[in-house]
């Protein structure tokens, strides 16, 4: 049995949540403002996928026989989560000219509903 199951079965559930939550927030900005749409994609994709792949990377090992790995795993996770978060933002301003408002906006919308999400499922558990 696989130590890390429970977490990555939690973050494929955070993920799910970001990902949905993401997607009425662009519908509803589609209907309300669609010339920011754009805009709210990127923000939304900003944290999804950096985040995503910090998930993958977090939970690839586990185990006290595994520990050095697991830690180094860890950090680069982490590392490539923040460069990409930035990779994601440079592009936004600099080659889309994308709204920061509605950006930003929906990139704290993707991470508190993680948040949200987590705490939900810590209640329901």
């Amino acid at each position: 049995m696989n130590l890390a199951n429970n977490g990555k079965k939690l973050a494929k559930k955070g993920i799910v949540a970001q990902c949905i939550s993401s997607l009425v927030l662009i519908l509803i900005v589609l209907i309300i403002k669609p010339e920011y749409t754009v805009a709210v994609v990127l923000g939304a994709l900003s944290f999804i996928i950096p985040h995503s792949i910090f998930a993958y990377w977090s939970f690839r090992y586990a185990g006290a026989t595994k520990s050095k790995l697991v830690v180094q795993s860890f950090s680069k996770g982490l590392k490539l989560k923040l460069a990409l978060t930035a990779i994601f933002f440079a592009t936004a301003f600099s080659q889309l000219n994308a709204a920061p408002v509605p950006l930003l906006g929906a990139y704290v919308v993707a991470m508190v509903s993680q948040w949200l999400a987590m705490y939900r499922l810590r209640q329901m558990s």
